[in-house]
């Protein structure tokens, strides 16, 4: 048996470091506060820089703010099998999410070390600055950083020249964080699956067959504000009952449309929001996600015919106006037939799904091969001190990962 076949991360030391490094930005109630460019970001990044160096991979921050943790292999002119995610956390965040990519990464290179194994390829681990908020980190690597420093969203709305500075980028040459294909081969990013699905169907392993594209829009509704008791029902162009029969229809598109898309209205205006007052006006928000770029359009069109016939029976005037749009990016599938064979190998059960929250590797694909793999996230809560993923759950993921990037160490040769 090849030496490389029997190798199995250390599951103690993973989630011992996961355990550490949960320890910087910790709050009192248990949440991880480790908000991009914030000190307790740089501290996170200086932890995770040494461990790196430790474990004999040479480290560097590119003009995006990206940590790069490089082990070399025996051809390093060749192409780097890529893995990671971030460490940066919301306001009041978890331990797992992003941070056992990253952490899973290191130990994967530890593995390596400790067994005295290079791969063919140089491997790369990689901590992606700022995946919260801005995604500044991967969309420079992926060349699709927006260039008007306006358009990023930071904490305190601090410029992001200042904010890359402090974390060793370098906004004026951004442009030279740019990766191609030629020099990274793939990329592979372990992550906890943010939902609930694996737990409900008693998986341990999620292929992720691609993330999703997304379309947010701006709907308003223009009825006629007038008085609650003077103005009889059938009488009334209220802005607010049309919204209620408009989020319905976008229900029921969404659940009867085939394949698995979704769609939320999650903010609703309401003017004049006053109790004895018809509403007049209001302003709701739309957000799409599917794999399929047609599907979207489709249901977008689906919902365009509906609107008219709502508007028609309400005697209102209602617009929707695009806000975002962001292509899906579909995982490799040689990736995904090797993690499937991963999963064999370790008498792992497994199903594919797709992700619907937006990941690095979402980026990465844009001009790689790229895969994810998901472990299961208790009762499926992310982005809360609640969120969990047990010891074994996450040292299979690692294991996953692992035995992944060898395959693929082979397959690219």
């Amino acid at each position: 048996m090849p030496k490389t076949l029997s190798l199995a991360v250390n599951g103690e030391r993973l989630n011992q470091a996961l355990e550490d490094l949960a320890q910087v930005g910790k709050q009192p109630d248990n949440t991880i506060k480790r908000l991009a460019f914030s000190p307790e970001d740089l501290e996170a990044r200086s932890r995770l820089t040494e461990w790196m160096e430790a474990a004999g991979m040479s480290v560097r921050i590119d003009a995006g703010g990206n940590i790069i943790g490089r082990y070399l292999g025996y051809e390093n002119e060749a192409a780097a099998l890529a893995t990671g995610s971030h460490i940066d956390t919301v306001f009041s965040g978890g331990r797992f999410d992003g941070s056992l990519g990253v952490i899973a990464g290191l130990e994967v290179v530890r593995v390596l070390q400790e067994n005295d194994i290079k791969l063919h390829h140089p491997l790369e681990v990689i901590a992606f600055a700022d995946e919260e908020r801005s995604m500044v980190g991967v969309k420079s690597m992926a060349g699709t950083a927006p260039k008007d420093p306006a358009r990023y969203d930071t904490v305190d709305n601090e410029p992001i020249q200042t904010c890359l500075a402090r974390a060793g980028g370098s906004w004026e040459n951004l442009s030279a964080a740019r990766r191609s294909r030629e020099d990274v081969a793939c990329f592979v990013e372990l992550h906890v699956e943010q939902g609930g699905v694996l737990e409900a169907i008693e998986r341990d392993i999620g292929v992720v067959e691609g993330i999703v594209g997304q379309q947010r829009h701006r709907i308003t509704i223009e009825g006629r504000t007038n008085h609650a008791g003077t103005t009889p029902m059938n009488m009334r162009r209220d802005a607010l009952t049309t919204a209620s029969h408009l989020i319905l229809a976008i229900e029921d598109i969404a659940k009867h449309f085939p394949g698995d898309p979704v769609a939320t209205v999650g903010t609703l205006k309401v003017w004049p929001n006053s109790i004895n007052t018809v509403p007049g006006s209001v302003e709701l928000s739309l957000d799409i996600r599917d794999l399929s770029p047609d599907v979207i359009a489709h249901m977008i069109e689906q919902l365009r015919r509906k609107i008219e016939t709502i508007a028609v029976a309400s005697r209102t005037r209602i617009r929707m106006r695009p806000e975002l749009e962001v292509e899906p990016t579909p995982a490799s599938t040689t990736i995904q037939a090797l993690i499937v064979e991963s999963c064999k190998d370790m008498d792992l059960t497994y199903t594919h799904l797709p992700s619907r929250a937006s990941h690095d590797a979402q980026e990465m694909g844009r001009f790689t091969d790229m895969g994810m793999i998901f472990v299961p996230s208790k009762e499926g809560i992310s982005h809360s001190g609640e969120e969990y993923t047990s010891p074994e759950q996450c040292t299979q993921g690692a294991n996953i990962l692992l035995r992944t990037l060898l395959k693929l160490d082979r397959l690219y040769r």
